[in-house]
């Protein structure tokens, strides 16, 4: 492994912005800011039950998981026309290139919109064009992966995944989101072969709210390549174990746990614990219009709050690389750019 240079404290919140790296937990609805929910809503002539933006913003005090998707299904319901879902995604991907992220894998939700009556080409085409520009107009490759909603029947689920079939060039997974508890992975054992068998990467929503059981199942009946979220995992050693032995990432999102109370105070966050068991955890932003930050805000924040170093950093943007569903020729560039930016970083401020 590189050895990290010795980078002075002060210069570290710095070299975290600045830092190449690549996003794995991002869900696109999530990063709808009011401001852009109420200018879509101007445009498509709907009415919102808040009076300003402020007043929306105002309303994101969450106490778990299923008081944020109450208020985050409300804003996605601005989005009815493809190029609502192009300028949401454009508008995340220019604030991730800003962010030095050089490479996202976008969670969306079909079935939020599908239900409300929007066709999922709509939603897929909308994505995929906007992923498309990035990486020609800002530099920044983008790939989609489609959600089922665990909180709906595995039937939707495969109804959803038909709607897909003609669009399944335009996604590169399926992953497994919504409210966790008392919706275990083995809801979707089925639906998640079915999409194996046609070539697509599995991922899953495991061990944020949930028990470490869940990532078990996860992995041995939906058989994910990455968990995401996966923080209570520490509380089983054997589990701890075999996602280290085996490079399972785990996509990691503090300022969501913080602010769902997984983790009541950031300086609590296992972050730390699951990087020094040699398990490959990245950080990402989740949900960070709700959330109260981007990717740089989620890795400045819960570097100050835990005290984690310079050689941690470089392993979670190591890790965010190699986890990612992108090809290997890919993956060395990015590794290779990582490399050369913490080794000027001894000649350089940031």
């Amino acid at each position: 492994m590189f050895k990290v240079p010795p980078i002075s404290a002060d210069r570290l919140p710095g070299l975290l912005r600045a830092m190449p790296k690549a996003e794995l937990h991002i869900h696109i609805e999530g990063s709808l800011e009011p401001e852009l929910i109420f200018a879509l809503a101007q445009r498509n002539g709907l009415t919102l039950p808040y009076a300003d933006v402020e007043a929306l913003r105002s309303a994101y005090a969450f106490t778990n998981l299923q008081s944020f998707l109450d208020i985050y299904y409300a804003g996605a319901s601005v989005l009815l026309h493809e190029q609502d879902f192009y300028d949401m995604a454009q508008a995340y991907l220019r604030r991730a290139a800003q962010d030095n992220v050089l490479h996202a894998e976008i969670f969306f939700d079909p079935q939020t919109h599908t239900e409300r009556g929007v066709a999922i080409e709509t939603v897929i085409n909308g994505l995929h064009r906007a992923c498309a520009d990035a990486r020609r107009e800002l530099g920044i490759s983008a790939t989609l992966i489609l959600c089922f909603l665990r909180h709906l029947s595995e039937e939707s689920a495969f109804e959803t995944l038909e709607q897909a079939q003609p669009l399944l060039d335009k996604i590169v997974g399926v992953g497994l989101d919504s409210s966790e508890v008392g919706h275990p992975p083995e809801k979707f054992a089925r639906v998640f072969a079915r999409c194996r068998e046609l070539g697509l990467h599995l991922v899953a929503h495991a061990g944020e709210e949930g028990p470490p059981a869940y990532i078990w199942s996860a992995l041995d009946v939906l058989k994910v390549e990455r968990i995401d979220h996966g923080v209570q995992a520490v509380h089983d050693a054997a589990l701890m174990q075999r996602l280290a032995n085996e490079r399972i990432a785990l996509t990691v999102c503090p300022l969501s746990n913080q602010k769902l109370c997984v983790f009541p105070n950031l300086a609590d966050h296992n972050l730390g614990k699951l990087l020094d068991a040699g398990l490959a955890a990245t950080v990402n932003s989740d949900d960070p219009a709700y959330f109260g930050g981007y990717i740089n805000e989620n890795f400045t924040q819960v570097f100050a709050a835990t005290g984690l170093t310079p050689k941690h950093a470089y392993q979670l943007a190591f890790n965010s690389f190699e986890a990612s569903f992108a090809g290997n020729a890919d993956k060395r560039v990015w590794e290779h750019k990582l490399k050369e930016f913490f080794e000027r970083c001894v000649e350089h401020d940031y």
